[in-house]
């Protein structure tokens, strides 16, 4: 996500760095190289414009140009205007005075409607609603039972029709019936899409705009097509009033034009991300977090609520003490992997790190899930002494563990030594080495042992 346009601008501001002092003319060639850096990432002319005058307006003031830390001043101009840009902060999904709350989902065919139906239900499920679904997309192939199946997967309701229920009117309004019948607080309708915007489809969403009165109506564009979806965002608003954005694919999106320009030209933001195929992988669009991480600045607090949200506190608690205590066992090391696993894709989490130290040498690692899965077979192919008290694995015991996992006695070589260095590691991160402010913080975090 934003990878291209992060690598670009972290190069203009090294340039900025060598000259240095700054100057109305290396100014004006930055501002040139931002320009460029933001067009080739797919950005909309009129976001560039807008946000490069403002750069220009704050940054070729004296004070910035006469300080003694101008590029980090500069930067930090950026940074707010990229804020801007995206949305200032979060915008959180609304919900009607009475339930329930109708949520239209409205997007083209293949976008990912459907499936963002699903990790919006999700999401919602997990934070205290009450959703369920109905598919009113009577045209595509099996567009229902893609539903029905998600359902299943989330965990939450759908309402599926009756025979005779063959038009989206009918199964809209049976399915707000059902939803407030079964005390459910919020309906989430996947409507139908076309491979372009035509006459019928907007009719059909207006009567189901008027039927409903939905508090949201958010459009699903796939961010992998840039300004195409930027422009299908315009005209659904111009035509039925859009009240939010989700874009999808943003895990795929290397340039992130479609992110930065949707609001500016639509007025309406950018409320939740598609980050990969599986359900989980959905997340809130924090315009602060996603400027950070344009700016190589990282995005420690989504890793840290991803942590909160996969890790128990109380098992990590038993974690640490066990660490304290040089009782951290083979077990508890592929149990903490598997844990780590649910935090989604390694390379994702790499990418939440800000570009600085070995972090920045961390992002460029490219992560073998097979070598993952290789750890987890070789400890599983362990006795449980053995996973206990590493210490008993002899020569005959690691070509018996070889075998069961279909690796080699290297392989259990190198595993035992990974252990070793990561159990040292990990106890002396617990032992101490963070203290002050940010060991407290980071303390009262709960944060996971990895």
């Amino acid at each position: 996500m934003f990878d291209n346009l992060s690598e670009k601008l972290q190069r203009v501001f090294k340039n900025m760095r060598g000259e240095g002092r700054l100057s109305a003319a290396n100014m004006e060639d930055a501002l040139r190289e931002i320009r460029v850096a933001l067009l080739e990432a797919d950005v909309h002319f009129r976001v560039v414009k807008q946000l490069l005058e403002n750069v220009k307006q704050k940054a070729m003031g004296e004070e910035v140009l006469t300080s003694l830390t101008p590029t980090q001043q500069v930067i930090a101009i950026v940074k707010d205007e990229l804020v801007k840009i995206l949305g200032s902060h979060e915008s959180k999904p609304r919900f009607a005075n009475e339930p329930p709350s109708v949520y239209l989902i409205v997007g083209l065919q293949g976008s990912g409607k459907t499936t963002s139906t699903a990790k919006l239900a999700r999401w919602l499920s997990k934070n205290g609603h009450r959703p369920t679904m109905v598919s009113v997309d009577v045209y595509r192939p099996a567009a229902r039972e893609q539903l029905r199946i998600l359902a299943r997967e989330v965990d939450v309701p759908i309402y599926t029709g009756a025979e005779n229920e063959t038009k989206p009117i009918d199964l809209a309004r049976s399915a707000r019936r059902e939803t407030v019948q079964s005390g459910r607080d919020v309906l989430l309708v996947d409507t139908a899409g076309r491979l372009h915007i035509d006459d019928e489809l907007m009719t059909e969403l207006k009567q189901l705009k008027e039927l409903l009165n939905p508090v949201e109506i958010l459009f699903v564009a796939d961010a992998m097509t840039g300004q195409d979806a930027v422009r299908s965002a315009d005209e659904f608003h111009k035509a039925l009033g859009i009240t939010g954005c989700i874009l999808t694919k943003m895990d795929g999106d290397a340039r992130g034009g479609a992110a930065l320009s949707i609001r500016h030209i639509t007025g309406q933001p950018l409320k939740f991300v598609g980050v990969g195929e599986k359900t989980t992988a959905f997340e809130t669009f924090y315009p602060e977090r996603a400027a950070q991480r344009i700016l190589g600045m990282g995005d420690v607090l989504s890793f840290i609520e991803k942590a909160q949200e996969a890790f128990d506190s109380k098992e990590q608690e038993k974690m640490q003490q066990k660490l304290l205590d040089n009782e951290f066992s083979l077990e508890d090391f592929r149990d903490q992997i598997r844990s780590i696993r649910k935090l989604g894709p390694l390379e994702s989490l790499l990418g939440m790190m800000p570009d600085m130290g070995i972090m920045k040498e961390l992002k460029n690692v490219k992560v073998d899930e097979k070598e993952i899965n290789r750890i987890v077979a070789i400890i599983d192919s362990m006795t449980r002494k053995e996973r206990v008290n590493h210490m008993l694995i002899n020569g005959s015991r690691r070509r018996r563990i070889a075998r069961g996992s279909g690796t080699s006695v290297q392989d259990v070589n190198q595993l035992l030594k990974q252990y070793t260095q990561a159990r040292k590691m990990m106890k002396s991160f617990s032992g101490g080495m963070l203290s002050g402010a940010l060991g407290k913080k980071l303390g009262k975090m709960k944060l996971p042992v990895f």
